[in-house]
């Protein structure tokens, strides 16, 4: 404890010299790399607003969530500097702008990052329609100001992470205390009672956080501040890292760090399954899409781990992905602020099919917040759970229970081949309603199945798409105005079992055969009987404006095999401008000459007459 009291009085003397320090940007510029953003924005409010003071000041601002004068600064900064801001500007200016509920200029400024039109409260009502919950939450403390986040269940006790703790060290980035992990009960009503700290063996001077725990309590996995910082950049970064621990003989020990932490990158937010055998986490580890994304690690039997695995750019996006949770049944929760949501760190849901994630959807406004909602928990049996979310301007724990949106109709169903009945996992199955707005869709798993919630007495077409298939859909109205379900299969036909000219062959790619198109010798412009033919080809295309075709050209084998790849390149080249002419999308269309490369009839220089002519010509494979 003495040698605790020394440290938080040296830290003071520190602190101190930096309140101390004489305005200038240099010094707020130092205070701000080293991640003391409470004074480096009281050092940059006292300077010139020039651009990199208006950038810094709006980012010290945003990253403690003060989004009011985030919007201020960013403001002025976009309104002077516009033209030469970077793309990330951008992002947080309408991140901040939705912390302040101001969605409609919001919506202009993430138009602009993401080259799309956005329009968040159109977003928010349509999730209205689709979500399968609502939600009934409250705060679990009395107080707003503890900083209580990230709760992990624990037999019939919680933990959590709280910066409650007055012995603690103040953490330069908000002025505030080190962060501890706290163990409580829980109140008939729902809130935090017989709080006390963890075990000391855990909290140390630096943060903790983020526990979880293995079905017998035996083993827990947390988050803990590396004790040392390291330069990376041109910053000085303490990374957080994934330690592990032991109960035995009543208390915790061997704490350890994990192997795939590091000092150059944090690994955060654990979570074990029930099972055991896969850890989850959020790291910014290289190979990252963004800013963090979700992994996970195999946890083998005898205490070994695997690689870290990325879950992919279904989940993961090119900002922040954090806080996973798994449930028994393979959906994950997860926060983001990359998916399209209301501001900050949203929840969002993606179910496994056949041990595949699927697009996430946001869980809607009954949970989530204008600014960050994350480390969704729940206990399915019960259809209760916790949160965590900063909406009321610091960290707090809510609790919550979870109802399902009684005013919803489900519409669920399979998808079969239309000829041989056979199940066809992986297709797109997308619902629109009556203004053909997309309002859900999903990639059916290994039996097939689709569900969607839709609204009574509305019109809705389900459509079913996958590559080689013709687009199958069916229209329907939920007619009934209490809850009903609707059974609907979809059939969809393939290409090749719909034209007579669409076949696939022994080498699996499908193919429109046509007759065969000539070229004059050593030319490749397209000829009366060769525009006849691609006509057919023109017809096809438009019948079905989903499909795409690559045109392969070949020659015989007489002329140089350079010229020959020439030539037929050249004649790939012309064919599909004839069909851009003729009013085929270009982005529909590929091609590649192949030259002699691939010939049919392999006879070397020994062709006969018929032979070239069976070689030289143009395939047209069917891509998708």
């Amino acid at each position: 404890m003495k040698n605790l009291k020394l440290y938080i009085f040296i830290l003071f003397l520190s602190l101190s010299s930096f309140a101390q320090q004489k305005p200038s940007l240099k010094n707020a510029n130092h205070l701000f790399v080293n991640r003391s953003y409470i004074d480096a924005a009281k050092m940059y409010e006292t300077l010139k607003p020039n651009q990199q003071v208006l950038q810094n000041l709006g980012d010290c601002y945003y990253f403690n969530s003060q989004m009011d004068f985030a919007v201020k600064n960013y403001g002025q900064l976009f309104f002077s500097f516009k033209d030469s801001l970077k793309p990330e500007s951008y992002f947080r200016y309408a991140h901040a702008l939705k912390g302040i509920k101001d969605y409609e200029k919001a919506d202009l400024i993430m138009s602009e990052y993401l080259k799309y039109q956005v329009d968040t409260k159109k977003f928010i009502e349509n999730l209205d329609n689709i979500v399968p919950y609502d939600y009934e939450i409250q705060l679990m403390a009395k107080s707003t100001t503890n900083g209580d986040f990230g709760i992990s269940f624990f037999g019939d006790k919680v933990v959590f992470a709280s910066l409650r703790s007055s012995d603690k060290p103040i953490f330069n980035w908000n002025q505030k205390p080190y962060l501890d992990l706290y163990e409580a009960t829980i109140s008939k009503d729902g809130l935090l009672e017989n709080i006390k700290p963890f075990s000391d063996k855990i909290n140390t001077k630096t943060h903790e956080s983020d526990a979880t725990f293995s079905a017998d309590g035996k083993t827990m996995y947390f988050s803990r501040t590396n004790s040392k910082r390291v330069k990376i950049g041109e910053e000085k970064v303490a990374t957080v890292k994934i330690f592990k621990a032991e109960f035995i003989n009543n208390e915790w020990a061997n704490v350890v760090e994990m192997p795939f932490s590091n000092d150059l990158y944090s690994t955060e937010h654990p979570f074990l399954t029930k099972d055991g055998k896969k850890l989850y986490f959020a790291s910014d580890m290289p190979g990252t899409l963004g800013s963090m994304d979700i992994y996970y690690v195999d946890v083998n039997s005898d205490g070994t781990y695997g690689l870290p695995k990325n879950l992919g750019d279904v989940i993961n996006t090119t900002h922040r992905e954090q806080f996973p949770f798994l449930t028994e049944d393979a959906t994950l929760y997860f926060a983001s602020d990359g998916h399209e949501g209301m501001g900050g760190l949203d929840i969002f849901m993606s179910k496994m099919y056949n041990y595949v994630f699927v697009k996430p959807l946001n869980l809607g406004q009954t949970i989530n917040s204008n600014l960050d909602d994350f480390g969704y928990v729940l206990n399915e049996k019960d259809n209760k759970g916790y949160l965590s979310s900063n909406r009321k301007g610091s960290d707090n724990l809510y609790s919550f229970i979870r109802k399902e949106n009684e005013r919803r109709i489900l519409v669920e169903g399979d998808v079969k081949d239309k000829t041989t009945k056979d199940l066809l996992p992986g297709t797109t199955v997308s619902l629109y309603d009556e203004d053909n707005k997309l309002v859900g869709q999903m990639v059916v798993g290994s039996k097939a199945e689709y569900f969607f919630n839709t609204r009574p007495n509305k019109k809705y077409r389900v459509e079913a798409i996958r590559d080689f298939y013709i687009p199958s859909h069916v229209e329907f109205t939920t007619n009934d105005a209490g809850k009903a379900r609707f059974t609907i299969e979809l059939e969809v036909e393939s290409y090749d079992d719909a034209e007579d000219i669409v076949v696939t062959k022994n080498d699996g790619y499908v193919y429109i055969e046509l007759e065969n198109i000539y070229f004059d010798l050593n030319k490749w412009n397209i000829k009366e009987q060769a525009a006849n033919i691609l006509d057919v080809l023109v017809g096809l295309l438009n019948k079905y404006p989903l499909m795409e075709v690559q045109i392969g050209a070949h020659t015989d084998s007489r002329a140089s095999e350079m010229y020959n790849l020439i030539l037929s390149n050249n004649r790939a080249a012309s064919t599909l401008e004839y069909l851009v002419n003729k009013g085929i999308d270009r982005k529909r269309l590929r091609f590649k000459g192949y030259g002699e490369s691939v010939p049919l009839v392999k006879c070397g220089d020994k062709c006969t007459e018929a032979e070239h002519s069976i070689n030289r010509r143009c395939e047209f494979r069917v891509l998708k």
